[in-house]
């Protein structure tokens, strides 16, 4: 069910068999599992005790990790988009009744995530939610409002690392099941951004479509190859330690 790339345990099964685990789970992070963010983990002590904890579940999301377990010759299922992930969590939230929370993202974005949220899933109960613009490491009464409402999920999309500290720093604290890091996820909901056509997502180009539409993002494309070298890097040191 899952492989090992930089120590990371990604999960390699369907996506349905990925939703099946985070329902069946008492408490879980769930980690959009693209090369940015796990670089970021190697980089930073914090993010890699959060990205290793028992409790994180990171599911391949992104061509990079993708390529990189195909080099490793344990190749997953299927990618596995996190909007996608976050959108079925949202169904079973709306069908057993309980209650979402929305953190990040700007003011205005956020309040029309939750309006289109409504509007798609009339019977789904967003909690409340809150823009992204505040010191995580002074939140007090944000982290109060958040456990009084007693949400099963929270979605944070703050962007890497922001979301993911938010997260490991209060994760024991919050009464909610399941927590996701969702990145542009709010913005696409609320109709600021579109994923790519589903021939592009379906080739992996999903990268390519949204580095035409937001050019700024083509210096992060540059931690692919440094990712996939270090996985390559990793291999040999392995393969030459056991021969």
């Amino acid at each position: 069910m899952f492989i090992e790339i930089l120590n990371y345990k990604v999960f390699r099964g369907s996506k349905n068999q990925c939703i099946d685990l985070i329902r069946s789970s008492e408490k879980i992070n769930i980690i959009s599992g693209n090369p940015e963010i796990l670089y970021n983990g190697l980089q930073d002590s914090v993010l890699f005790k959060s990205y290793t904890d028992k409790t994180t579940l990171i599911i391949p999301d992104g061509i990079g990790t993708i390529l990189s377990a195909k080099i490793l010759r344990t190749p997953v299922s299927e990618k596995i988009a996190g909007i996608e992930v976050m959108d079925e969590l949202i169904k079973t939230a709306m069908s057993n009744g309980e209650g979402i929370y929305l953190l990040g993202a700007k003011q205005e974005t956020v309040v029309k995530c939750a309006e289109n949220l409504k509007l798609k899933y009339k019977e789904l109960n967003v909690l409340g939610y809150h823009n992204g613009y505040f010191d995580i490491d002074n939140c007090e009464e944000l982290v109060t409002e958040i456990k009084g409402l007693k949400p099963k999920m929270i979605f944070v999309a703050m962007g890497c690392p922001r979301q993911e500290l938010f997260i490991s720093k209060y994760m024991d604290m919050l009464p909610c099941s399941i927590f996701m890091g969702v990145g542009g996820s709010f913005d696409i909901i609320a109709g600021n951004l579109q994923r790519a056509p589903k021939w592009m997502i379906k080739l992996g180009l999903e990268w390519l479509y949204r580095v035409v539409k937001e050019p700024f993002r083509i210096k992060r494309l540059f931690v692919i190859p440094k990712f996939l070298l270090k996985v390559i890097k990793d291999k040999r040191k392995k393969n030459e330690k056991n021969n």
